[in-house]
């Protein structure tokens, strides 16, 4: 049984849906959605930024709030709301030293007024960074990714029912099984054309000795297999050039793989951002591993529920 509400002011409406609900997550940069169509009658009154909650059987999956409003045929009324996410697309200024990106992002939220949850602590202290004119999105990225490659620890910004949330993605496992016999259709891709390096080559400018430095990293199978596919990059101060790169051929060395599946049975617990274990059989390999969810669309109606998933290859073997 699903129930969505919508407060106007002090007054709590729970109108007639026409259709089903879509809860829509993508695991960087966009906001959780949720689209519906209600009945419009002369007791209904629903403007932009009235607060919208949608739980199923008494579990809470989303609130957030009404951004659009799309006046259809006779009485039907389409509303696209989002998350407290989508006032990360507010832009700004920072400048910062010294902190994690758990520090930063509760120093975002306390600014832009954003409800906290768990924030767990990502460990890496980012010795400076200015960020100008940049999306609040942008900026929490580019902090979580400092600290992929110098930690080698992915984590998770999302909105859990009105609390901003970040979490290790190790610790986002649900525990379901991904196989043929799970969704109505699959689609399959491996690929090394982006983001797949096998040599790591990081400099370091050094003011006191006059030298630069030099640190690389390779796996020279790989680079048999596939030729020299190098990353680049100049170090700041205080970085450690040898575990950056060590850490970087780890996370990189590797190709990519995407799957998207259509018609899952729907599970509550899976959103952008979750770990799940993928099963299949193809005529040229078998996989068996973790992958990550990027894209996750639930979808409701008539008691039936399905979810669209777009999965990436998370490099952990099950």
């Amino acid at each position: 049984m699903i129930e969505l509400l919508i407060q106007h002011g002090s007054t709590v409406y729970q109108p007639v849906l026409l259709g089903g609900v879509d809860w829509k997550t993508e695991r960087i940069g966009t906001a959780g959605q949720l689209t519906f169509k209600v009945l419009k009658d002369s007791i209904l009154k629903i403007e932009e930024g009235d607060a919208v909650s949608f739980k199923k059987d008494n579990q809470e999956i989303f609130y957030g709030f009404i951004f659009t409003i799309k006046k259809g045929k006779e009485d039907e009324v389409s509303i696209t709301a989002y998350d407290q996410l989508r006032y990360l697309k507010n832009k700004d200024t920072y400048v910062y030293k010294n902190k994690t990106a758990s520090d930063f992002i509760k120093m975002l939220a306390n600014d832009f007024y954003l409800n906290l949850g768990i924030i767990e602590n990502t460990g890496y202290v980012i010795p400076s960074r200015v960020e100008e004119n940049e999306e609040l999105f942008e900026m929490i990225k580019n902090a979580l990714d400092l600290t992929l490659r110098n930690k080698k620890e992915m984590y998770v910004l999302y909105d859990d029912f009105g609390k901003l949330t970040l979490k290790n993605i190790q610790n986002m496992l649900v525990q379901i099984l991904i196989d043929e016999e799970t969704g109505e259709s699959f689609d399959y891709q491996t690929s090394i054309d982006n983001d797949v390096y096998n040599k790591i080559k990081l400099t370091y400018d050094n003011k006191k000795t006059g030298k630069r430095e030099v640190y690389i990293s390779k796996d020279s199978s790989n680079i048999n297999r596939w030729g020299v596919l190098q990353y680049f990059e100049t170090l700041n101060e205080g970085e450690n050039g040898k575990a950056k790169a060590d850490a970087l051929l780890s996370l990189y060395n590797k190709k990519k793989r995407k799957l998207s599946i259509s018609k899952a049975l729907g599970d509550l617990r899976v959103r952008a951002g979750s770990l799940i274990a993928v099963k299949l059989n193809l005529d040229y390999e078998e996989i068996l591993q973790l992958m990550i969810v990027e894209k996750c669309t639930h979808s409701f109606e008539n008691e039936e529920h399905f979810m669209n998933l777009t999965l990436k290859g998370s490099g952990f073997d099950v």
